[in-house]
C-alpha cells in the first residue's frame, strides 16, 4: 500500500516516512502545492497531512480533493488542538485528527484503522475478488485455491486492481502507482503487464474480468 505524509518541517517528515516505510511504499511532501498535484494522481491509499502549510494548508488541499471526487483517506497531523479546528478538518472531509506532539503508535494505530475501513483488506491482511486471494503478508497469490507465482510488478498490479475493482483506472495512474513518476520506462509497460496476468488468469477464467476500457484504462469487473 502506498502513503502521502505531507509535513513542512523536514526532521519530522523524515520521522515519519522512516516510522511507516517498514509497512507502505511512502512518498512525501513539504508543502501544499506538491501535496495536492501529488494526490490527484489518485494512487495514494492514504494521506498523512499537516494543516500549517506554506502556501496552500492542510484545509484547502483537503477541500480541493473533495471537489474533484478524490476519496482518499485523510489523517491531520497538526499542532493545532482547538475543537473548532478539529471540526472543520472533519466536516472538509478528513477521516482522523491526531495533535502534534503524538506517540509513533498512535499513528500507527490510526493509520491501520482508516486503511481497513476504505480497503477491502480482510483481518487476516488478504485482498480478495471472487476466487482471487491476495496475502499482503507473503505476498501470495491465490486463485480457486492453487498458489501461483507472480513477479513484483505482477503481484502489485494484480493488487492494485483488486484494490480498485468495479473502478477505470488510466494507464497513467497505474503506471505512476506500479512503476513511478521516476522510471526509466515508459507508460506502455502497463500493457505489457496486463497481457502478462490476462494470460495467468486464463486458466482460471477470469482474464475476461481485467477489462479494457478503450482509450483510457483497464478495470477489473464481471459487470
Amino acid at each position: 500500500m502506498r502513503l502521502l505524509v505531507v509535513e513542512d518541517n523536514g526532521p519530522l517528515r523524515k520521522e515519519i516516512v522512516k516510522l511507516l516505510a517498514d509497512d507502505y511504499d511512502v512518498d512525501s511532501a513539504e508543502n501544499g502545492e506538491d501535496a495536492l498535484y501529488l494526490a490527484e494522481q489518485n494512487i495514494y491509499d492514504a494521506l498523512v497531512l499537516d494543516i500549517m502549510l506554506p502556501g496552500m494548508d492542510g484545509f484547502k488541499v483537503t477541500q480541493s480533493l473533495r471537489e474533484k471526487n478524490i476519496d482518499t483517506p485523510i489523517i491531520f497531523l497538526t499542532a493545532r488542538d482547538a475543537l473548532d479546528d478539529r471540526v472543520k478538518g472533519l466536516n472538509l472531509g478528513g477521516d482522523d485528527y491526531i495533535v502534534k506532539p503524538f506517540q509513533n503508535q498512535e499513528l500507527q494505530a490510526r493509520l491501520s484503522a482508516i486503511l481497513r475501513r476504505s480497503s477491502p483488506m480482510t483481518l487476516n491482511h488478504t485482498f480478495c475478488y471472487k476466487g482471487i486471494e491476495i496475502d499482503d503478508k507473503r505476498k501470495q497469490v491465490t486463485v480457486d485455491g492453487e498458489i501461483l507465482p507472480f513477479t513484483t510488478k505482477q503481484y502489485d498490479l494484480l493488487e492494485y486492481l483488486i484494490q480498485n475493482a468495479d473502478q477505470i483506472l488510466t494507464r497513467d495512474q497505474i503506471f505512476d502507482r506500479i512503476w513511478g513518476f521516476d522510471s526509466d520506462t515508459t507508460v506502455g509497460i502497463v500493457e505489457v503487464y496486463i497481457h502478462q496476468l490476462r494470460k495467468k488468469l486464463k486458466k482460471y477464467g477470469y482474464e475476461a474480468d481485467i477489462q479494457t476500457v478503450r482509450g483510457i484504462g483497464y478495470m477489473l469487473s464481471d459487470k
